[in-house]
């Protein structure tokens, strides 16, 4: 899958899921950055990404991205397999 799909179906998950159509999927965006973006809300985007690819993450991969970027890699790895 090409990184710029995984983009495009990162910026509509979370779009969905924070209900913002301003919210635009980038390496360097962080939960900070996004109002609502809880522990709470984390989880259910990080559902949502695996079900909408096909992939499931283990917590080990989850707890040390540190942004959108880094979501974006482990996604591609994943789909390359």
């Amino acid at each position: 899958m090409q990184v710029t799909d995984i983009y495009e179906r990162i910026t509509d998950i979370l779009r969905n899921e924070f209900d913002d159509d301003t919210i635009v999927a980038r390496p360097d965006l962080t939960a900070g950055q996004v109002p609502g973006w809880d522990s709470f809300a984390h989880l259910r985007l990080i559902f949502t990404i695996e079900k909408s690819f096909g992939i499931s993450f283990a917590a080990s991969e989850m707890s040390g991205l540190k942004n959108v970027g880094e979501l974006a890699e482990l996604i591609e790895r994943k789909t390359s397999r």
